[in-house]
């Protein structure tokens, strides 16, 4: 299956550090987690597939049951839809029928202070365990006998992660572009593994979270970098709820995001749902909101082609 026309390209890192002078954050712990995700991981994607296959009575069965693994593997959410064109990046193509989301929920207690050097971890962190979980899912699929493909987190990936976490029944889009799961808010993160085993398909909930979203603006207030919109943006098409979507100002939100440590200030200041989500489930003491250390934006920059990147508004410039 190859990608639809209208479909984004993948977001060129590369492109984008090397146009505003290179990465500037420095974390050990960041550096060594994504050395073990580009040099340990990566190279753990493929393998071979069993020969005989293990057959399920029905779809149902087979949904059942790699969700049951998908948990037992690690992710803290589950969910699968079948794959469509839109779902692919531009100039992609997938030869898989479905895909297998999974999310891990990021640990709130280290977004205590956004931007910070524990925040920037737990980001990376949880990519990685979501690495090992998308992996041993794979690995389990090819010894039933069927093929499949590992869409990891971080990476150069072939699969959208917000349409197949928004099909998948994850939640909704907030207005500042994450997902917002009913129990979970936005402090989570997505991977998937697209293969073509007959499975019973989950479906976009309505949970008023859109709804929501229009009334707060929690996140575009509290955006230090300004890039997060007041309003819906009608020339970006409609989710899958059928809603205008909201599209962040990537020229202004990448440059602050970059400068200091991954910034991720709009996901912990998310106040849906009462923050009733934003406690620790292990039981560590946590604040109801978050402290934001606002700095002087840098220079907004849109220098990446036109032809690597998606299409967003310019913001408030």
């Amino acid at each position: 299956m190859k990608a639809h026309s209208d479909s984004p390209p993948a977001f060129s890192w590369d492109d984008w550090y090397a146009g505003l002078g290179g990465r500037e954050i420095n974390i050990p712990e960041v550096d060594e987690l994504l050395h073990q995700i580009f040099h340990e991981q990566f190279p753990r994607f493929v393998g071979k597939v069993a020969e005989e296959k293990k057959t399920f009575r029905d779809p149902e069965e087979a949904s059942r049951h790699l969700k049951a693994k998908a948990q037992e593997f690690g992710a803290d959410i589950v969910g699968i839809c079948e794959i469509e064109p839109s779902d692919i990046y531009r100039g992609r193509a997938i030869e898989e029928r479905f895909a297998i989301a999974v999310g891990g929920r990021m640990r709130y207690r280290a977004f205590q202070t956004v931007p910070s050097k524990e925040s920037a971890i737990e980001c990376i962190r949880v990519y990685y365990e979501l690495g090992e979980t998308v992996i041993a899912l794979a690995d389990y699929i090819r010894g039933m006998g069927y093929s499949c493909e590992i869409e990891h987190p971080i990476g150069d990936s072939n699969l959208l992660h917000i349409p197949i976490g928004l099909k998948a029944g994850f939640g909704e889009l907030g207005r500042h572009g994450s997902i917002i799961h009913p129990k979970l808010g936005p402090l989570f993160r997505m991977g998937s593994v697209a293969t073509s085993i007959p499975m019973a398909t989950d479906h976009p909930i309505d949970a008023g979270i859109a709804a929501f979203c229009d009334k707060c603006k929690a996140c575009r207030i509290y955006c230090p970098a300004n890039a997060i919109p007041d309003d819906r943006s009608p020339e970006a098409g409609k989710d899958h709820l059928g809603y205008d979507r909201y599209v962040v100002d990537t020229g202004k939100c990448f440059p602050y995001f970059k400068k200091y440590n991954y910034c991720s200030a709009c996901l912990p200041v998310c106040v849906y749902n009462h923050k009733e989500w934003a406690r620790d489930f292990e039981g560590f003491e946590t604040k109801k909101f978050p402290d934001v250390i606002f700095k002087d934006p840098p220079d907004a920059y849109d220098g990446v082609a036109s032809e690597k990147k998606h299409s967003y508004p310019r913001i408030r410039r």
